[in-house]
């Protein structure tokens, strides 16, 4: 049983307040995975004191923090962060006085992203046995994806004729378009026809279940696997996630003479600040946007 059935089920009240407050995310234009993120903290919190989130007091949302703290030692970023915003969102939602409550500030470590080397590109494209997984790596550096959008592409997203990928309702709800390399359209076919995916791209089975539903997207941790075990076979011995090679992508076409603000809108970024953080030096001139993989084999000067 998850989180928020068992405290639907333990704690008085909070199966209403969870419908509450799902019907308020998503008005708010969240996604899904906010109000899962939302509503999973926000049950651990009503099952460790066995009441309503919004029934605390300062002293005990701070003794549960410290918990937090205690249990992870350094909890990370994103994971603090959600169980701050979560209680925040929770007490606007039911129109309590939230502003009293003097939540912590978040404090955001400055650690510039690993890059992988163009060497190191070129071998963790070569070592995957499966077609699928060298072309699942090379739409992750060659688009610059984010792992949720490698997952979502359709096959219905691909122009081979115009070589662009759509990426439709990322992050902040915003579609794009990015270049698609030559190479990568010709993996692409190649890929399509051997395996004859349905909807999805990458279609995967669900609850890893075999005879299931193939219309199934390709599951996260299923990604994360592929570019871990290229890794290992690759060699590669810096801690690599896939996060990472949309920071190679981003950093190798600044590295090849594309200017910031292109980059910028590649990444799909919100604010230019975001994408000067792991991006150094920006070099004066506009190009028409491309794909690292050209000039990473030489294909474009």
């Amino acid at each position: 049983m998850t989180l928020v059935k068992q405290a639907c089920v333990k704690v008085a009240g909070f199966e209403d307040f969870h419908k509450r407050l799902s019907r308020k995310i998503r008005v708010a234009g969240k996604s899904d995975s906010t109000l899962n993120c939302y509503t999973r903290h926000l049950a651990a919190m009503a099952l460790h004191f066995e009441c309503m989130p919004t029934e605390l007091d300062m002293e005990q949302i701070e003794e549960y923090l410290e918990l937090m703290l205690e249990q992870h030692d350094t909890p990370s970023e994103s994971y603090f962060k959600f169980v701050v915003y979560s209680l925040r969102f929770a007490f606007k939602a039911e129109g309590l006085d939230y502003k009293r409550i003097s939540l912590p500030a978040i404090k955001h470590e400055k650690k510039l992203p690993v890059i992988l080397s163009r060497d190191q590109m070129r071998r963790l494209l070569r070592v995957p046995v499966l077609l699928k997984h060298r072309v699942l790596i090379g739409l992750l550096y060659g688009c610059g994806l984010r792992c949720m959008e490698v997952r979502s592409i359709k096959l219905s997203d691909i122009d081979f004729d115009r070589r662009q990928l759509h990426i439709r309702q990322s992050k902040g709800k915003k579609d794009r378009y990015v270049p698609l390399s030559e190479m990568l359209c010709r993996g692409l076919k190649a890929y399509i026809e051997a395996e004859n995916p349905t909807t999805y791209l990458f279609n995967g089975k669900p609850d890893g279940q075999a005879g299931g539903d193939f219309d199934s997207r390709y599951s996260q941790r299923g990604v994360q696997w592929v570019v871990q075990q290229a890794c290992k076979a690759a060699g590669v011995s810096k801690e690599v996630s896939v996060h990472t090679l949309r920071h190679t992508y981003a950093t190798h076409l600044l590295e090849d003479g594309l200017d910031i603000v292109s980059i910028k809108e590649l990444l799909g970024h919100e604010r230019i600040e975001t994408t000067m953080i792991y991006l150094h030096v920006a070099k004066n001139g506009r190009k028409a946007p491309f794909s690292p993989l050209d000039t990473l084999y030489g294909v474009k000067a």
